[in-house]
């Protein structure tokens, strides 16, 4: 029963999580850095209260180890969501993320000398091809895509200038995809040594990086009052007008708790190959919606760049290998007279 909640919750509270970060976004491309520390506040004050016990439980694994897991999580958090500035459509930002298998594995040939088989090779052939179809038919809207962002747009306005704004986004993308498998990969091994505390790692990964966003304090406190100008959303029964951005911002950071929450769930309860292809078919969901509701430029060479990518997902997992097996008839007894 707690499986079934757990994927229950996790389309809930991920998909909806895209929603509202794509409202967001679609205002104020700049406010990424508010929302990352929203939500890193949020989840360190509810594991501050649950999981250390108004801290006085004390962590399994050292602290200081955390520590360069913080530094991974930290940089990849914040590059990840400011890359929206840079021309980067919600589409192609979710696409690009779902090649993390393969900046997986390359690390893990050649920091862990992993070996993977054929199927494995293809498949992750098969989502860097994806991805490249998408980054590319991307490249040829990105004038249009530049007219969501005119924050950031360059004076004169040139496709010159637009296109160099969203090269630094791609960029920004590729390095926080490889930052996120180097800290897969430091977590995996951590985790051989001292056992999986997922409730623990989540907590310190939030609540040590809190003093960091103080670097980026004044673009926060900018947005901050950006949001407090916001239109505001009447609400009756309290008698009260609130900034509909806060409202947003809200939303935004209890789906993202419950998508956490639901994640850890799945990881108590199912293999990890179950989790990671429910999270993948979120993904899918979340990207189809995105497209549908906010109308966000999809050709038919990105559909097949989507295919692609999660179509080598599954096979990399090898979900598709495991539904034959299961589809595939029985041999019958052959009786010898």
């Amino acid at each position: 029963m707690k499986s079934i909640l757990g994927v229950l919750f996790v389309f809930i509270g991920c998909c909806s999580n895209v929603i509202f970060l794509e409202l967001l976004v679609t205002e104020y491309p700049g406010c990424g850095n508010l929302i990352t520390f929203a939500q890193f506040f949020i989840i360190s004050v509810e594991g501050f209260i649950f999981t250390t016990r108004v801290g006085t439980k004390k962590p399994v694994i050292p602290v200081v180890n955390y520590l360069y897991m913080v530094m991974f999580f930290f940089i990849v958090s914040v590059v990840n969501n400011y890359a929206i500035n840079f021309n980067i459509s919600m589409p192609l930002h979710m696409i690009f993320r779902s090649g993390s298998l393969i900046a997986n594995m390359i690390l893990g040939i050649i920091i862990l000398k992993k070996r993977y088989t054929i199927s494995k090779y293809l498949a992750v052939l098969m989502i860097s091809a994806g991805i490249c179809t998408c980054t590319i038919m991307s490249a040829k809207t990105v004038s249009r895509e530049s007219d969501k962002h005119k924050h950031y747009e360059e004076e004169d306005g040139t496709e010159s200038a637009e296109f160099v704004t969203w090269l630094i986004g791609i960029g920004m993308l590729t390095f926080a995809l490889f930052m996120s498998a180097r800290m897969g990969i430091y977590q995996e091994v951590l985790y051989k040594q001292y056992g999986k505390h997922p409730r623990e790692a989540l907590f310190y990964s939030h609540a040590i990086p809190l003093l960091a966003f103080a670097f980026i304090g004044k673009d926060i406190v900018h947005h901050v009052s950006l949001f407090s100008q916001s239109e505001p959303f009447e609400i009756s029964y309290l008698g009260i007008e609130v900034p509909i951005l806060w409202l947003y911002m809200i939303g935004n950071c209890i789906t993202q708790y419950v998508c956490i929450r639901s994640v850890f769930i799945l990881t108590t309860e199912c293999s990890s190959l179950v989790v990671t292809l429910v999270v993948t078919l979120r993904k899918f969901v979340s990207l189809i919606f995105s497209i549908v509701y906010f109308k966000n430029p999809f050709t038919f060479y990105h559909w097949i760049g989507t295919s692609m990518v999660f179509g080598g997902t599954l096979i990399f997992l090898g979900f598709i290998e495991k539904v034959t097996n299961v589809l595939r008839p029985a041999p019958k007894d052959v009786k010898v007279e």
